[in-house]
């Protein structure tokens, strides 16, 4: 039954994940949703429903659009794929649980947001809008310990970005202070400074390989959003876990 579930959940993911990179890339740009499929980005040909099947269509068509033969980009199917596997951890991690509706409504934003500021270095506010309220709600139905955590995390998610902002003079967005005040209330105080750090941590090592590599010039602007959103999903799965390692080794 298990093994059913998880596949249940991944192939969930799946379907919304191709959903995700639409409102991704469509939201930033205040494009139409309604009686408009989507279009290769190339040629601007509409794209029939076959070619939007998650990643089975990429794996037929071999990466490329069938109309003009353009390369697709990479995005669409690893949102595809990361939405599914985390929907099936969320699933594996809390199983039926009324936590497992702020697992995935967290998925569903982190993805949206990867994909957002990936292709425009911009996190929507209409996006974090539109999670916020029901996030709020999920932490009055399922409060962490204790309460007001949620609280108390996602005003010194905003403080400490803006602190950041102010000192870097810019270096970081208004969107990731504000993505950080959406975080801290589902991680809560812990886990959103935990989630900072690891932030810091996974840009500072992947910036360094992305230069080392000359794929981004050293003054060349990248997007923070990325390591904010792998910082969140470890924070949230295994953040308890690593916390409690770390206070061991002081210990």
């Amino acid at each position: 039954m298990d093994s059913v579930m998880i596949l249940l959940f991944f192939g969930l993911g799946l379907l919304f994940g191709s959903f995700f990179n639409v409102v991704g890339l469509r939201v930033p740009k205040k494009l139409p949703f309604a009686n408009d499929r989507s279009r290769c980005p190339q040629c601007n040909h509409q794209l029939a429903w076959y070619d939007n099947i998650p990643l089975i269509s990429f794996a037929i068509q071999q990466g490329k659009c069938r109309y003009c033969k353009g390369k697709i980009s990479y995005i669409y199917p690893v949102v595809e794929f990361l939405t599914g596997f985390f929907f099936a951890l969320s699933y594996i991690q809390i199983g039926l649980e009324m936590e497992l509706v702020t697992a995935l409504l967290l998925v569903s934003l982190l993805m949206i947001i990867l994909v957002s500021d990936l292709a425009y270095m911009l996190i929507p506010n209409k996006v974090l809008l539109f999670f916020l309220p029901f996030l709020v709600m999920m932490r009055f139905l399922v409060p962490l310990d204790p309460w007001w955590s949620s609280i108390v995390g996602a005003v010194v998610g905003i403080a400490v970005l803006m602190l950041v902002i102010i000192i870097s003079r810019g270096g970081m967005g208004a969107g990731d202070m504000k993505l950080f005040g959406v975080l801290g209330i589902v991680l809560g105080l812990q886990g959103t400074l935990l989630a900072f750090f690891l932030s810091c941590i996974i840009g500072a090592i992947i910036g360094v390989i992305l230069i080392g590599l000359k794929i981004v010039d050293r003054k060349q602007p990248v997007p923070f959003g990325p390591y904010i959103v792998i910082a969140s999903f470890i924070t949230y799965f295994f953040g308890e876990r690593l916390i409690d390692w770390y206070f061991t080794l002081l210990l």
